[in-house]
């Protein structure tokens, strides 16, 4: 319980604990954004770190001359698209692995549905997954785990990484410092939450509604 109250005041708080990290750290604050970017991407482990928001947070203290803009946009940008590289070679190497034991969660024809997927949707799923909390983190390595070719991954992950940072940086950057934002930045941040989740909570209501009416209907029986 402790750990959530600490992760929802830091989503919250944001704008306030960077504050604080720039005012200790000052260039080093480049450093420390690279690797929460890095992580949340790259390790399967830290899908709860803050993305979306902590580019938009970043922006914001850019647009006030705390942070240089383009050092901040390369960097994070170069942190997003080698956060996915290193999450798809981890899937790559050893997500197959975990496929060769015996159980009955763990099935090789999971391996080759994902393979499947992957050809078919691989690009939208990459590029498309970056928007979407919890999902960005996993996609890279299930990409890797379904075998889906570097070459087609690198195209998605740039495009994908390109698309996040830019949108949600200089975001930030041009309306983060807006009086209305600014005097409301913990709501700004929920509602960046909030358009984070909607793709992914719009696709469990239809999965929802619409697996019943796949479920074959029972024959009635004879009285």
């Amino acid at each position: 319980m402790q750990i959530a109250n600490t992760l929802v005041d830091l989503f919250l708080h944001l704008d306030k604990h960077l504050n604080t990290i720039i005012g200790q750290f000052g260039i080093y604050t480049y450093i420390l954004l690279f690797i929460v970017i890095f992580c949340e991407t790259g390790l399967v482990v830290t899908p709860f770190l803050p993305g979306d928001s902590l580019l938009f947070a970043a922006g914001t203290f850019a647009s006030i001359g705390s942070l240089h803009i383009w050092w901040l946009y390369g960097i994070l940008l170069f942190a997003a698209i080698l956060g996915d590289t290193v999450n798809y070679w981890i899937g790559h190497f050893v997500g197959p692995k975990v496929f060769h034991t015996k159980s009955r969660l763990l099935k090789k024809e999971y391996l080759d549905r994902t393979h499947k997927f992957y050809e078919k949707h691989g690009g939208k799923t990459i590029i498309l997954a970056r928007f979407i909390p919890i999902i960005r983190t996993f996609a890279p390595f299930v990409a890797g785990i379904g075998k889906m070719s570097y070459g087609h991954f690198i195209s998605y992950n740039i495009v994908g990484g390109f698309l996040w940072v830019t949108l949600f940086t200089f975001g930030g950057y041009f309306f983060g410092n807006l009086p209305i934002i600014k005097n409301n930045f913990h709501y700004a941040i929920l509602v960046i939450i909030f358009l984070s989740i909607l793709p992914g909570l719009i696709e469990y209501i239809k999965h929802k509604r619409t697996a019943p009416a796949k479920a074959p209907a029972n024959p009635p029986t004879a009285g």
